[in-house]
Order: C-alpha cells, then sequence, then structure tokens
C-alpha cells in the first residue's frame, strides 16, 4: 500500500482518542503487552525516559531530546499528538521516521492489528518502540499519551521517571480531583527507578511520595534540586516554558547522577529545541503585521498560563481564533477567556470537535462576542480581514486548531 493507503487505513480502520474520544480509550494493558511479546518485547532493547503530566510533557520531552542529541546520543523520541503529519510521533535525532517504515510495519502486523483489536495509540507505541530497537538508539523519550498506569508507554523500564504537573484534565477517564489524576499518572512511577515531578501541590504530591515509597522509588521535587531560573535564549517562548527548563534540569541532574554524560552543550541544546526535535505550537509566532500567535494550551491550566502571557503583548485590539473538542469542560474555559477580545468561533476538522455554533452561542453567556465559522482556515482568514498590523490575533483552544491553522 502507498503511504496515503496506509494512514487511511491507521485513522479509518481503527478508533483513535485523539479523533473520537472516549470511545477509543481503553484503560487496560492486555493488549499492549499482547503486541510487545509479538513485536519480541522491543520496549527491552533501548534505555528510555519516561514522561508523564498534565501540562509541559511534550515540552520538557523535547528538550530532553535535544540535550541528549547535543550530547551526542542517538535519541529517539515519541509524542503525541501530531499537528500536522502523523511521522511527527516517532522521531530519531530530530529526523520523522520515513515513510516506509511506516508502511512495512504496517503491512506487516496488519493482520495481528486486526485480530487484537489493537486501538490505534496502542498500534503506534507498537511501531514507535520496533522502530527505536531496529535502529538501535541510545536513549529514547518517551512521552506517556493519558494518565499513566494504564497507558500504552507503560511498558518501559526507564532509566528516569518524570511528572511534569497535576491539573484538572481528562477527568472523565482519570478522576474528577488532582489526587486521583496523580494516582494515575504517578503509575509511571517504577520499582526502585527515580523519579522527579516538577511541581508541589498540596493535593497530588504526597499521593507521589506515598507511591514512590511503597515501590523504593527514590523522589525528588524540581524546587528542592534547581531554583527558579530561565534561559534567556530558549526558542520554546512562552514564560510558562520557564518551569518546564527548571524540571529539565532538575531531572539532567538526577541522570548525571546515574553516569550520562549530559552537561556538554546543555544550554546550547535547551536554545535551539524546536530547531533539533521539530517542536511546534507552543507560543509559536505564524504571522507578523498583524502578529499572529498560536499555543496548544486547552485545559484549564494550559488556558491560564496562555492568558498570562497575552498580558504581556502589547496591541491595539485582541483578536482570537479559537476551537474546542466537545468532551472538554467547555463553560470552565470560556469563563476565563478575556470579555474584550473579538472572537472567531470555528470547529477543528475532527469528530470530536465543538460544533462551532454551539461554541459561539456557549460563549455569549459568558460575555464573549463574536461569529463563527466552519473551519478554521475561514476563521483565521476572517481574523486576518478585520485586523490591523498593531493588532494581535490569537489562535488557540484545542491543539488541532493549532494543528490547522500551521
Amino acid at each position: 500500500m502507498t503511504y496515503q493507503e496506509c494512514l487511511d487505513w491507521l485513522f479509518g480502520q481503527l478508533p483513535m482518542y485523539q479523533r473520537v474520544g472516549g470511545a477509543a480509550y481503553k484503560a487496560d494493558l492486555s493488549n499492549t503487552l499482547l503486541l510487545m511479546e509479538i513485536l519480541g518485547h522491543p520496549e527491552n532493547k533501548f534505555k528510555s525516559v519516561h514522561v508523564a503530566g498534565t501540562n509541559g510533557k511534550g515540552s520538557v520531552s523535547h528538550m530532553f531530546a535535544a540535550i541528549f542529541q547535543k550530547a551526542g546520543y542517538k535519541t529517539g523520541l515519541y509524542t503525541s499528538p501530531h499537528l500536522k503529519d502523523f511521522r511527527e510521533r516517532i522521531r530519531i535525532n530530530g529526523e520523522m521516521i520515513p515513510e516506509d517504515k511506516v508502511v512495512n510495519f504496517v503491512d506487516q502486523h496488519k493482520e495481528h492489528f486486526t485480530s487484537l483489536g489493537l486501538s490505534f495509540f496502542e498500534m503506534t507505541v507498537g511501531m514507535a518502540f520496533q522502530y527505536f530497537a531496529d535502529e538501535q538508539v541510545d536513549i529514547a523519550i518517551v512521552e506517556v499519551g493519558m494518565g499513566g498506569r494504564l497507558d500504552s508507554t507503560n511498558v518501559v523500564n526507564p532509566e528516569l521517571s518524570i511528572i511534569t504537573n497535576i491539573s484538572l484534565d481528562h477527568t472523565q477517564f482519570l478522576g474528577n480531583t488532582k489526587a486521583l489524576i496523580a494516582a494515575e499518572k504517578g503509575g509511571i512511577i517504577k520499582p526502585g527507578i527515580s523519579v522527579v515531578v516538577g511541581e508541589r501541590d498540596e493535593e497530588s504530591s504526597p499521593v507521589f511520595e506515598e507511591i514512590a515509597k511503597t515501590r523504593n522509588s527514590p523522589i525528588s521535587f524540581a524546587e528542592d534540586i534547581i531554583p527558579w531560573r530561565a534561559v534567556d535564549a530558549l526558542d520554546l517562548k512562552g514564560m510558562y516554558q520557564e518551569r518546564n527548563v527548571r524540571t529539565v534540569l532538575a531531572a539532567v541532574k538526577v541522570l548525571l547522577e546515574q553516569g550520562h554524560n549530559l552537561h556538554i552543550h546543555l544550554e546550547e541544546a535547551l536554545n535551539n529545541t524546536a530547531r533539533l526535535t521539530g517542536l511546534r505550537g507552543r507560543w509559536e509566532q505564524i504571522g507578523s503585521k498583524p502578529k499572529i500567535i498560536c499555543d496548544t494550551g486547552h485545559n484549564e491550566a494550559g488556558v491560564q498560563m496562555v492568558l498570562d502571557q497575552i498580558k504581556r503583548e502589547s496591541y491595539r485590539q485582541l483578536h482570537i481564533v479559537w476551537g474546542m473538542v466537545g468532551d472538554k469542560d467547555i463553560s470552565t474555559i470560556l469563563r476565563m477567556l478575556p470579555k474584550h477580545a473579538i472572537y472567531y468561533f470555528c470547529k477543528p476538522d475532527i469528530p470530536r470537535g465543538k460544533n462551532a455554533e454551539e461554541l459561539g452561542r456557549e460563549a455569549v453567556r459568558f460575555g464573549l462576542s463574536g461569529k463563527s465559522y466552519p473551519s478554521v482556515t475561514k476563521a483565521l482568514e476572517a481574523a486576518r480581514s478585520h485586523t490591523l498590523s498593531d493588532d494581535l490575533i490569537f489562535v488557540g483552544g484545542s491543539t488541532f486548531v493549532v494543528g490547522e491553522a500551521i
């Protein structure tokens, strides 16, 4: 099959959480374990760093990949979701998995996928781990998809576990309190393996400490290792990246103590993370005159970070292109958004996408004014046509909105 035919099969044959939501969620590792057995246990053939958390885990994963790359390691990186190209999920030294590798993997194992009834995510994890094993990477940075305890990535036995932070997201699957969510994300803590937690929290921190104690896993909190600091030339913009940098530097210190040679070119790696790893959509400028910024922050904590950053911008008028998925806590997010902005509501092009007209009607209840558009492209075009050069357009609300805008 061609690469496009392969993608069509991947996206159409099997459920994919990012597209259809809860119907694709499987709170069970049995299928992943069966797949690993069929593949000859590739998860045991490379070293890894496992990264979970509500916000920041993607940025932290990419920073780590950049650091290992600059230190001379052949570095795998598995992240999700992708913005434009499926292959963004699986990289080695910043280069996406070749199209023929995707096609060959699916061709070879298609019958197993069908007979096992694998989810899109289970299948993609298998593809990534097989690729990393075949290419003999020195280390793989593996980002958790959702939760941790029952996430398909949780079959690795890492050198280090990292949990960036905890806030309310995916509550229908992970629990409706920080403590419950922490119990799920803390499931990546492995017996005897060190864990670094990015941020202290009175609800979640005791949960992590108890799990670590039970599993005899050394636990550290970033603020106890690294003073608050920023890297001036960091190419991942946004104030919130300061928290992620501190988490990364704390984790690097732990890895240095384990014998990993990561201090070489450390600052250079952090200052060139996007260039080295291909990360996009984190407070990224995609246009000028007017300035257009996009960001993938989509839960309560992530949106608050974005709003704090917008306050630091200078502009005549703020325009916001905004779309969401239907299974998020829409009311909580809409309540947070600035009332002085002009809104362009849109629906991301996935089944989970929230209808733009419905989103617009809901937004009126919270004092937000604007119009609804049938697509992200139409909404962004309308925003551009109604702005002056010193205005600001922000694009966000969903990873998929940002992906389409980019």
